[in-house]
């Protein structure tokens, strides 16, 4: 029997977790699910990923794609001179400092140039702009941590402080960027991201959050589950280390069914000091969702 391609928009995940955890690993299983992926490196951890195949002395899929956006380029004059102006002059004289190699810092740029027209570094060959891709093709961006200081460098530049207003213009361009990609792309749109403990304003307690800049803006990205909507539809998957799973070639499954999954969570209900129930040791993911 033929089978019909969705006409459905792909789902938006958010896949969070520490450091070793196996969140890029886990990304093989997508790629074999048959989909189309195109990884977007903005952190060490392309190496990750490749070592799916690698290990297993396997070639890399042809529906792999990947492109990293360099870091500045930095020197230790640049750092010599920045700890010059820590030392000698006052925090109100640094706020009020403009960076003149502030131009230099064009990391959150080359990121939009990206998405307007992914260029695979394996190929050489460009894509064209994610907002005009299906759902047969799946965009990955590794990671929140290294969006948001793209993001603060687009507005400081060097300078060695932030003020309230830089933090506010750098949380909205990343905000702007990030509601884009979970609304005006129909393809599947996948966010790594580190976790951080902060102290839950409204209900209380300590919580696992999502890593990113300042403590106004990781509420409002998603961290918890729901049930999407038919323009949308979201499911949620749990990737522990070495038991990872996507399954499905247009939907994301659960794996949490695991008995380390259900131990960790006992142990994670069980503490008095943390209300979250995610353990520090598993890499969640969760839809993100639409406004």
């Amino acid at each position: 029997m033929e089978q019909t391609q969705s006409t459905l928009a792909g789902v938006n995940v958010l896949l969070e977790g520490p450091a070793g955890t196996g969140k890029t690993f886990s990304l093989g299983t997508l790629v074999e699910a048959g989909i189309e992926v195109f990884y977007l490196a903005l952190e060490p951890g392309l190496e990750s990923l490749l070592a799916f195949w690698a290990d297993r002395g396997k070639p890399i899929p042809d529906n792999l794609h990947w492109h990293r956006v360099a870091p500045p380029k930095a020197n230790f004059l640049d750092l010599m001179e920045s700890a010059k102006k820590v030392n000698t002059l006052t925090f109100d004289a640094l706020t009020k400092m403009p960076d003149p190699n502030r131009g230099k810092h064009n990391q959150f740029v080359s990121v939009l140039e990206a998405l307007s027209n992914f260029k695979d570094d394996r190929t050489g060959k460009a894509f064209g702009s994610v907002d005009s891709w299906g759902p047969d093709r799946a965009l990955v961006i590794d990671g929140m941590t290294g969006l948001g200081q793209a993001a603060m460098a687009l507005v400081i530049g060097g300078k060695p402080v932030r003020s309230q207003t830089d933090w506010g213009m750098a949380q909205d361009q990343l905000e702007r960027t990030l509601r884009m990609l979970c609304d005006g792309c129909q393809c599947h749109f996948v966010l790594l991201a580190h976790v951080e403990r902060e102290v839950d304003q409204v209900l209380g307690g300590v919580k696992l959050m999502t890593s990113t800049l300042g403590k106004a803006l990781a509420p409002k990205i998603p961290s918890g589950v729901s049930s999407g909507t038919p323009e949308r539809p979201t499911t949620s998957i749990v990737s522990a280390r070495h038991r990872r799973s996507w399954r499905s070639t247009y939907s994301f499954q659960s794996a949490s069914r695991s008995t380390r999954r259900r131990s960790a969570l006992r142990r994670a209900r069980s503490s008095s000091a943390v209300t979250d129930s995610t353990p520090s040791g598993i890499a969640t993911a969760y839809p993100l969702r639409r406004p």
